[in-house]
């Protein structure tokens, strides 16, 4: 909401509930081992970055992401995994480290390789599915279809009453 205040001038139920959901995908893999300032501070963390990715990189790259999922979710997940190597530290109040790590740097490489291979393997697999859709049933429908419009050519539903 702040991030939103500060740079449209303005917050919006949209955004409000956009940075909750981050922070929610932000704590989810830090839960049980960060303490509630950690969680605070990822939280933070993660409502903005949501907010950068939804507004500044979706615009910079030009995706089609209308419901914000990947910078809220994608974007928001990243920065949790990250972060839960930092706040997990028993002097930032988390549990600590596993055995055989060190220190926050040692720990941070570790979620940063589970980051990394999380995002490799979901982007092979999302290409795999999206290549098995294209060969099966397509990606696109006919341009016919598009002018007469999907509600009415694919479901015989009318999406508005004119």
């Amino acid at each position: 909401m702040f991030a939103e205040w500060i740079g449209h001038g303005k917050p919006s139920v949209l955004g409000i509930a956009s940075g909750a959901v981050a922070g929610l995908v932000a704590i989810t893999p830090a839960s049980g081992s960060v303490g509630p300032m950690g969680a605070l501070a990822i939280g933070i963390a993660a409502g903005v970055g949501a907010f950068i990715a939804s507004t500044k990189i979706k615009r910079a790259f030009g995706y089609d992401d209308s419901l914000d999922v990947f910078g809220v979710h994608a974007v928001g997940g990243i920065i949790g995994a990250l972060l839960t190597g930092v706040f997990c530290a028993k002097a930032l109040g988390g549990v600590g480290f596993g055995d055989g790590i060190d220190g926050i740097g040692q720990q941070l490489g570790i979620q940063f390789l589970g980051v990394l291979s999380t995002v490799i393997y979901t982007g092979i697999v999302s290409f795999m599915i999206v290549k098995i859709l294209d060969v099966t049933i397509g990606l696109r429908v006919s341009e016919e279809l598009e002018t007469e419009g999907l509600d009415l050519a694919l479901h015989d539903e009318r999406g508005y009453n004119w």
